[in-house]
């Protein structure tokens, strides 16, 4: 036992008699790195020997080498990297889309700790995957401020993720969600453009359509304001039934590219943010336009957002009478979606390209 107090250091030897010889040989011993620490800090002073002395040295060692066995236990039971790719959905083009990062979980991570990595891509979304079966993953998805039950591009960037790594042989994956079930399936791009020569491959999954409907009291002036338009350009505003989006429709799609969003007065709004459409010029192969502000999740424009359109899906397909469409998220990147709305069971089936554009580890 180390006894300090004020003045000195005391140490209690039993194998050290008072002669000054034996004094001499002790302060040759090998000392543990610990004891030499105090030595060289303390004043020392060799107490008079007792049979039954509370120090010994052999004991020391013992202890720090426990101490030195525990830390290297430790060390080795550290956290293993976690592997992640950043993934641009809705696109062909590397630097379009939306981006996500997408992290394979080989344990699980509190909640906390997925923040964190979230805050620290602080892209639009970051998912976490575990493995469960052959074709079965649990994901989660956080934005860089809060974490959300459902995300339509991390969606799809998780299952390019999932198929281009060999992680499943099927082309049809399953991801347990905080709303459910999502199936997704991977689908050649030559069955879906009609034969054309295309290796690639399209993701489709189905979310729950999303119907707007009439405001109480649509302040069209407040709106006009937020989006920096002229209020003649509104057509009407409403608002989504499953995710309480203020929805605002305007005469055209390029009225829509030349929204300049205050995002200090979106923010202000009920519900989960704003969404901007409009029919697209006949000449650019698109039915309509749509932007999205979401600033209260810490994405003041959301590049290309899936679940916004179940609820464009369902206003177009009246506006428009049709259920199939070719969609363009008019933001600084651009975003392509092919949309199929499934009147029958009130699914809107989305589908889109995603490119890997980066590779890593978190490390900590």
């Amino acid at each position: 036992m180390i006894a300090s107090g004020r003045g000195a250091l005391k140490l209690h030897l039993p194998f050290i008699s008072s002669t000054r010889f034996e004094l001499v040989r002790f302060s040759k011993l090998a000392l543990p790195p610990v004891l030499h620490q105090v030595l060289r800090v303390s004043p020392i002073h060799f107490g008079s020997i007792r049979s039954g002395l509370l120090f010994q040295i052999p004991k020391l060692r013992q202890r720090c080498a426990s101490s030195s066995s525990l830390a290297s236990e430790n060390l080795s039971m550290a956290k293993e990297p976690v592997k992640y790719s950043v993934v641009d959905a809705f696109t062909e083009s590397a630097f379009k889309g939306n981006p996500a990062a997408v992290c394979l979980l080989d344990e699980e991570r509190d909640r906390q700790w997925k923040q964190a990595v979230a805050a620290e891509f602080n892209i639009s979304e970051t998912c976490f995957l575990n493995k469960i079966s052959d074709s079965r993953f649990t994901i989660r998805f956080f934005t860089p401020l809060t974490e959300v039950d459902l995300c339509g591009h991390a969606t799809l960037a998780a299952s390019h993720a999932v198929f281009s790594s060999g992680l499943v042989d099927s082309d049809v994956i399953e991801f347990e969600t905080l709303a459910g079930v999502l199936t997704v399936k991977k689908i050649p791009a030559k069955s879906v453009n009609n034969g054309e020569t295309d290796d690639g491959f399209y993701m489709e999954f189905g979310f729950p359509a999303d119907h707007p409907v009439e405001l109480n009291s649509p302040e069209i002036s407040q709106v006009s304001a937020a989006l920096n338009v002229k209020a003649a350009s509104i057509v009407e505003v409403k608002k989504t039934k499953n995710t309480n989006d203020i929805f605002v429709v305007l005469e055209s799609g390029a009225a829509v590219k030349e929204v300049q969003p205050q995002i200090d007065e979106i923010v202000k709004y009920p519900g989960r943010g704003l969404i901007v459409t409009g029919s697209a010029p006949s000449e650019s192969g698109f039915d309509f336009f749509s932007r999205f502000f979401s600033p209260k999740l810490g994405i003041n424009e959301d590049p290309v957002c899936g679940s916004a359109h179940c609820s464009l899906a369902t206003y177009w397909s009246k506006k428009l009478q049709k259920c199939d469409f070719n969609a363009y998220q008019a933001s600084s990147r651009g975003g392509v979606l092919k949309i199929h709305l499934d009147e029958q069971n009130q699914r809107v089936l989305l589908r889109g390209k995603a490119v890997t554009v980066m590779e890593g580890s978190i490390l900590v």
